[in-house]
């Protein structure tokens, strides 16, 4: 796998008193009965119920604060889905982890970039990357024009295990642009700091249409001769992993929640 790697370009209170139920305390459980106490704040009885009080409000107000930290967490990121000629594939991504390459890539998808390209360089197991080439009308393969590169930032801890989407790239850390790959399998060797003392940056996650990934994954691929873009020119270069019949992305767009 590290082999295939190096040709990625276009690539988580205690009870005080029994009578708990599966973990679960009531009322009951942390405040003695009213009639069983003696009457009168002198009772030393006084004193156990007051800390059993103290520690119910000390229970709610983990439990309330634990709760408003588990939704503040559990906040989702912005969406889009990917219609494919093989199925739909939704995406969640981490805008939080990875704020300037999701900008960069949201710009490509609200501008209608990745419509009609195609899925150009598929390897079962380990990838499927498109986002850079387009289907002609003529049935030619063409590279498209990008924008200026986004920064690295594949240090953001976020892993390329399967189903995480990731930026392609040249040499240069720094080289990404609009063409990106879905991961087909764990390859914590394109995780910072990889081979290159980068790494390949994760942006987000398939939450639907996994199982599309897979059956773009398992198409026949071969080698098939591409139109590469040469400054304001394109040249036919033979290339490898390309799928024999297109796997063409019709649009990306965001949802709308």
């Amino acid at each position: 796998m590290s082999g295939l790697a190096k040709n990625v370009y276009h690539p988580e209170l205690p009870p005080q008193r029994g009578g708990l139920t599966e973990g679960k305390a009531s009322v009951v459980d942390f405040i003695w009965p009213i009639a069983d106490l003696p009457r009168g704040p002198s009772s030393p009885y006084w004193a156990v119920f007051l800390n059993q009080i103290m520690n119910l409000i000390k229970m709610t107000l983990l439990t309330g604060a634990v709760a408003l930290g588990s939704s503040i967490s559990a906040h989702a990121g912005p969406k889009v889905i990917i219609q494919t000629s093989l199925g739909d594939i939704t995406l969640e991504l981490n805008e939080e982890k990875a704020p300037k390459t999701v900008s960069n890539f949201l710009s490509y998808v609200d501008e209608g970039f990745y419509t009609n390209t195609v899925f150009h360089r598929v390897i079962e197991g380990f990838m499927v990357q498109g986002g850079g080439f387009e289907l002609q009308k003529d049935g030619k393969i063409e590279q498209k024009k990008v924008k200026d590169p986004v920064e690295n930032e594949a240090k953001n801890g976020l892993k390329n295990k399967r189903g995480s989407i990731a930026m392609a790239r040249t040499n240069d850390p720094h080289s990404a642009t609009s063409q990106f790959f879905i991961n087909d399998g764990d390859n914590d060797n394109l995780d910072f700091p990889s081979f290159d003392g980068w790494g390949y940056t994760v942006f987000g996650e398939v939450v639907e249409g996994l199982d599309v990934v897979d059956k773009i994954a398992d198409v026949a691929t071969g080698t098939k001769g591409l139109h590469a873009r040469m400054g304001n020119q394109t040249m036919e270069r033979p290339m490898k992993d390309v799928p024999t019949e297109n796997v063409v992305i019709k649009s990306i767009e965001r949802v709308k929640e």
